[in-house]
């Protein structure tokens, strides 16, 4: 199997599979491929190997599908490429029994069978914030060969053991399951949800973390103002 990412501010993810190969992703997002694969929808890809529904339950807590589809190139071979759905960029990530990691909701893309897809982490954080849904993070664990999605562009730390760091739940993109992770409000900065505090993640080492320079939800909030307004238009046709 050999994978290119090409492009810069929407990359796309180019597959190319020797017979029999196979890769796993969610059923929509896949942008073009060669004929010929056969197609396998299943709660039971994404689990490595670990399980059937209940497995796909945990995963859908995570943000990722129930259902997830097994693409297996024909004799020939064949092509698949996924598009970046934000602005960023997208990462390839080899993981085994002591490389696995932490991605934000939404940020996986497409794996080897090996690969299992669950929820590591979720954190309520109050009405209002992130919509209410709070911060998930899926776990990807297991080996193989994973890809993610990042939004806008990344920095890397590594962070030694006794160090932190604080940052914007939003911004944080990536890290290396087993650091420690948690949740507090930093006094003295003014925000609408809570007041005279601002909440932040604190992580630390030691581990690797990737940092995005844009969160989904910013992303959202900067677009909102220029949609359509929905109810005036049902009021127009009315």
């Amino acid at each position: 199997m050999k994978s290119t990412i090409a492009g810069t501010t929407m990359p796309i993810l180019e597959l190319t599979l020797e017979a029999g190969e196979k890769i796993v992703a969610e059923g929509g997002d896949v942008a073009w491929m060669s004929p010929g694969f056969a197609l396998d929808t299943s709660t039971v890809h994404g689990t490595g190997g670990q399980g059937g529904f209940m497995s796909g339950l945990k995963r859908v807590l995570g943000g990722a599908q129930l259902f997830l589809t097994e693409y297996t190139a024909p004799a020939q071979g064949g092509l698949l490429a996924f598009a970046a759905q934000l602005p960023g960029t997208i990462r390839q990530l080899d993981i085994d029994a002591a490389d696995s990691f932490m991605v934000q909701q939404g940020a996986y893309s497409a794996s080897t069978a090996g690969i299992e897809v669950s929820v590591g982490l979720q954190q309520k954080l109050g009405a209002g914030i992130f919509g209410g849904a709070g911060v998930i993070f899926q776990k990807l664990a297991g080996s193989g060969t994973a890809w993610v999605q990042l939004a806008g562009e990344i920095t890397e730390y590594e962070l030694p053991a006794g160090q932190s760091l604080l940052i914007h739940p939003g911004h944080l993109a990536m890290f290396e399951a087993g650091m420690n992770l948690e949740f507090t409000s930093v006094k003295g900065i003014k925000n609408k949800f809570f007041g005279d505090s601002l909440f932040l993640a604190e992580i630390r080492g030691p581990g690797r973390i990737w940092l995005q320079s844009m969160s989904p939800a910013k992303l959202a909030a900067a677009i909102e103002p220029y949609l359509p307004d929905r109810s005036s238009n049902s009021g127009n046709n009315s």
